[in-house]
């Protein structure tokens, strides 16, 4: 999110503080009024005070590339919290941060492990396989959209725990609206900025943005356990990272990702 697009943003939220009076009363003073109810994961008033916006960000289409895998963004996910006048501090209650949605990776866990023989013990379903990216830490406004992550790889096969990224050592994207400059072998990529609308009035509304990032390292797989006869853990993060050519450097990954963005005065939102 570039900072032209953060002085959009700014305008069109000092602009709707003119009609917060308009915004009907609600029964809490960290209830959403009626119809801003997918505002609810920014913190209300009494939740953090120093937040002045919310901002909620539907990421609704692309890819994430780690390694030899690519993963297309087939199911929206959705980001939800509030700044402070500064647009810094980013911040969430149970309601928001990034919603946990399971996006099917091609090549199922037989892929991801090269285990061809699972395929006589497990039916279709069972040898599918989901990666769900979980934020690792608070995401960072400013010329590019910073994004700490890690990805959880589910499927029965892998155990309960198994990641790639972790809050120590997260995958850390920088998304950019302009050109990224990687490093070799990657080669630069643009983005694209979004369409501004304010619409609803007092809203910005900021659709079709292409964010992009192929600058960012990607670390081995932890935590992925394969169980024998019910009882004898194995650990088969060597087969996963060398299946998925991991750990992968910077200049060996990407992400492309279509997102619609709203922002507006938290004063607008909660009464």
């Amino acid at each position: 999110m570039t900072s032209v697009l953060l002085r959009k943003l700014t305008a069109a939220a000092i602009a709707a503080v003119a009609v917060v009076a308009m915004a009907a009363p609600a029964a809490s003073a960290d209830t959403p009024n009626p119809g801003w109810e997918r505002f609810a994961g920014c913190p209300g008033p009494s939740e953090k005070s120093e937040i002045s916006a919310c901002i909620r960000s539907v990421i609704k289409g692309g890819h994430f590339q780690m390694g030899s895998k690519k993963v297309p963004i087939s199911k929206p996910m959705t980001l939800v919290g509030g700044v402070n006048p500064e647009f810094q501090n980013f911040s969430w209650n149970s309601k928001g941060g990034l919603s946990p949605v399971k996006q099917q990776v091609p090549g199922g866990v037989i892929g991801l492990t090269g285990l061809d023989w699972l395929v006589n013990f497990l039916d279709i379903d069972s040898l599918q396989l989901f990666a769900v990216t979980e934020l690792v830490g608070p995401p960072v406004f400013g010329e590019n959209l910073t994004l700490p992550i890690r990805v959880r790889l589910i499927n029965p096969v892998l155990g309960s725990k198994c990641y790639v990224g972790s809050a120590s050592n997260p995958i850390v994207l920088n998304l950019t609206e302009g050109t990224t400059n990687p490093p070799p072998p990657n080669q630069p990529i643009s983005g694209k900025q979004a369409e501004f609308q304010e619409d609803p009035p007092g809203i910005a509304t900021l659709k079709n943005a292409v964010a992009v990032d192929n600058s960012f390292a990607a670390p081995g797989a932890s935590g992925c356990v394969l169980t024998l006869f019910g009882f004898i853990p194995i650990s088969i993060n060597g087969l996963v990272n060398s299946q998925s050519g991991l750990p992968a450097p910077a200049g060996t990954n990407e992400t492309v990702q279509i997102i619609d963005t709203e922002l507006a005065p938290r004063a607008f939102i909660y009464p």
